[in-house]
C-alpha cells in the first residue's frame, strides 16, 4: 500500500487547493467591475492583481523553507480562512487602500497553504506522483476557474458586497480541512519517513533555476490573460462583462481539464516532453487568437490555450520536487508560488503598458512571451526519476 494512492488525502487537498484558489481566481474577475464602478485605472487594477499575487506567491517560499524545517500542517487551514477573509474585504473596503490590503492578506492565506499542501500531496501520491499532483493541481484549477463564475453573478445581485457570500465556501472548506487534518498527518507519516529515505543524490539548483524560468514565463501569459482578456472582450468585441468573465472561466476550466492530462501524459511520454510541448503548442494558439474575427472564435482559441497553458502545472512541481528532493517545500513553494508571482508582476507591468501603449499593445505582447518559456524549456535535463525509468530493465 505505500506505493498507491491515498485518495481520501488527496480528494481533502485537492478540495483546499479549491478553496484557496478560488479566492484568487476571483480577484481578476473583480476588475471589470472594479473598474466601471470603483473607475480604477488599468494601473490600478493591476496593482490590485500584484498585491494579491505577491501575498499568494512571492512569499511561498519562505512558507516552503519553514515546512522543509518545521510540522506545520495546520498551515492548510488557517491558509484557506485567511483567503476566504481576504476576498470578503476585496468586496466590502470602501478604499483602494484597503482593497489592496484586504487582497494581500488574502494571498498570504494562499501562499500559507501551497507549500504544506503539496508536501503532503507527495506523500499521498506513492509511486504515482505524477497522477498525484495532477489531482492536487486541477483542484487549484479548478478553483480559478470558479472564481468569475461565482463573483459575476454575486456582484451583479448583490453589488460588490457580494463577495462576502462567495467567501462562504472556502469558509466551510477551511473547517473541513480541520477536521481532517489528523487523518492527513497519520496517513502521510510512514510516506514521509519513505520519501525522505528515497531522496538519493543532490539538488540540482541550474536545472530547477531553469525550470523556474520556465514556469515564470508561463505565468506571465496565464496572469496576463486573466487581467486583460476579459477587457479585450468587452473592447475589442463589444462584449458584456458577464459574457466576457463566462469566456475566462472557460478558459480556467480547460485548463483543469489540461491538468488532468498532462499528469496522465507524464508518466507516458515523460515530465521534458509535456513541457516542452505545452510551451510549444502556446505560440501558434495565441497569434491565432489575436487575428480572430470575431469573439466566439476568440473564445473557442482562449480555450485552448488554457488547455495547453496549464498542462505543465503539476508537471513542473513534480520535476521541481525531484529537481531538489531534500527541499520538497522549496521546491513547492517556487514552482507554485515564487515563479507564478513572477508572472503576476508582469501582469502589473504590462497593465502599466496598457495605459500607455493601448490594450492591443499588451495583448501581443503576451501572445509572444511563451516564445522565452520555450527556449528555456528546451534546455531542461531528465529529472533523476526520469532518468532511472529509461534505463534498460535488466536481462
Amino acid at each position: 500500500m505505500t506505493g498507491a494512492l491515498d485518495r481520501r488525502s488527496l480528494a481533502a487537498l485537492a478540495s483546499g487547493h479549491a478553496a484557496a484558489d478560488l479566492c484568487q481566481g476571483s480577484v481578476p474577475a473583480l476588475i471589470p467591475f472594479l473598474i466601471a464602478q470603483r473607475h480604477y485605472s488599468y494601473a490600478a487594477a493591476g496593482a490590485l492583481l500584484l498585491a494579491v499575487t505577491v501575498g499568494s506567491s512571492i512569499i511561498q517560499p519562505l512558507f516552503g523553507a519553514m515546512s522543509d524545517r518545521l510540522a506545520l500542517s495546520w498551515l492548510m487551514p488557517v491558509g484557506v480562512a485567511l483567503a476566504a477573509i481576504g476576498i470578503a474585504g476585496a468586496g466590502l473596503a470602501p478604499s483602494f487602500a484597503l482593497t489592496a490590503a484586504a487582497v494581500a492578506v488574502g494571498g498570504v492565506g494562499v501562499a500559507a497553504f501551497h507549500p504544506e499542501g503539496a508536501r503532503y500531496t507527495n506523500y499521498a501520491s506513492g509511486a504515482r506522483r505524477g497522477t498525484g499532483m495532477s489531482l492536487f493541481s486541477v483542484g487549484g484549477n479548478t478553483g480559478f476557474a470558479l472564481g468569475p463564475v461565482l463573483i459575476t453573478p454575486a456582484v451583479l445581485a448583490f453589488g460588490l458586497s457580494g463577495t462576502a457570500l462567495v467567501a462562504l465556501l472556502p469558509a466551510v472548506a477551511a473547517v473541513a480541512l480541520a477536521l481532517e487534518l489528523p487523518h492527513l498527518r497519520a496517513r502521510s507519516a510512514h510516506a514521509a519517513a519513505r520519501v525522505g529515505g528515497r531522496a538519493g543524490g543532490r539538488d540540482d539548483w541550474a536545472s530547477f533555476t531553469r525550470l523556474t524560468g520556465v514556469v515564470a514565463f508561463r505565468s506571465g501569459v496565464y496572469f496576463g490573460l486573466q487581467s486583460f482578456a476579459p477587457v479585450w472582450f468587452i473592447h475589442h468585441f463589444a462584449a458584456t462583462e458577464a459574457a466576457a468573465n463566462t469566456a475566462l472561466a472557460a478558459m480556467l476550466l480547460a485548463g483543469a481539464a489540461g491538468t488532468l492530462v498532462g499528469g496522465r501524459l507524464v508518466d507516458r511520454i515523460g515530465r521534458r516532453a509535456v513541457m516542452v510541448g505545452s510551451m510549444a503548442a502556446q505560440v501558434p494558439l495565441l497569434l491565432a487568437f489575436m487575428l480572430a474575427p470575431d469573439g466566439l472564435t476568440a473564445a473557442v482559441l482562449l480555450v485552448a490555450i488554457g488547455f495547453v497553458t496549464i498542462m505543465s502545472f503539476s508537471v513542473s512541481v513534480v520535476m521541481g520536487q525531484e529537481y531538489l528532493p531534500h527541499r520538497l517545500g522549496i521546491a513547492s513553494g517556487i514552482t507554485l508560488g515564487f515563479a507564478i508571482g513572477v508572472g503576476g508582476v508582469a501582469a502589473a507591468l504590462l497593465g502599466v503598458l496598457a495605459d500607455r501603449a493601448g490594450l492591443t499593445t499588451v495583448m501581443w505582447a503576451i501572445a509572444w512571451l511563451p516564445l522565452a518559456g520555450l527556449a528555456l524549456a528546451v534546455t531542461l535535463p531528465p529529472t533523476p526519476q526520469e532518468r532511472v525509468a529509461a534505463r534498460p530493465a535488466p536481462a
